[in-house]
């Protein structure tokens, strides 16, 4: 049996069909979203980041992720705060995002070195 999904659970899915135009990944995964929470009465506050202050879709970008949790039934509102403190690393994206932006290091040492 499958539990329904959270609220936050849906933001997080709307916010994973949200992709950076200059890399082929989501923003979720990219590491972009610092922070997500969905109050009781249906308020989204996100943190987020861009890859670089002076991004090209620094103009575009956060309007686009505030549509998408818009757009999700039960959202009543949404505060999105753009940081950059701090600063995004390719640390932040998923081991998902590494492999399909061929970045290498995707398995940390220490997980080989346990093996």
């Amino acid at each position: 049996m499958t539990l329904p999904m959270t609220l936050r659970d849906q933001v997080l899915a709307a916010l994973r069909k949200v992709f950076d135009p200059e890399m082929p990944v989501n923003i979720y995964d990219l590491g972009l979203i610092y922070d997500c929470s969905v109050d009781a009465a249906g308020q989204a506050s996100l943190r987020m980041t861009l890859t670089a202050p002076n991004c090209p879709v620094a103009g575009t970008l956060p309007a686009e992720v505030e549509r998408a949790v818009r757009a999700v039934p039960g959202v009543t509102g949404v505060k999105l705060e753009l940081v950059f403190d701090p600063p995004w690393t390719k640390a932040r994206m998923s081991e998902a995002a590494k492999l399909a932006l061929g970045i290498e290091d995707i398995i940390p040492i220490a997980r080989l070195q346990r093996r």
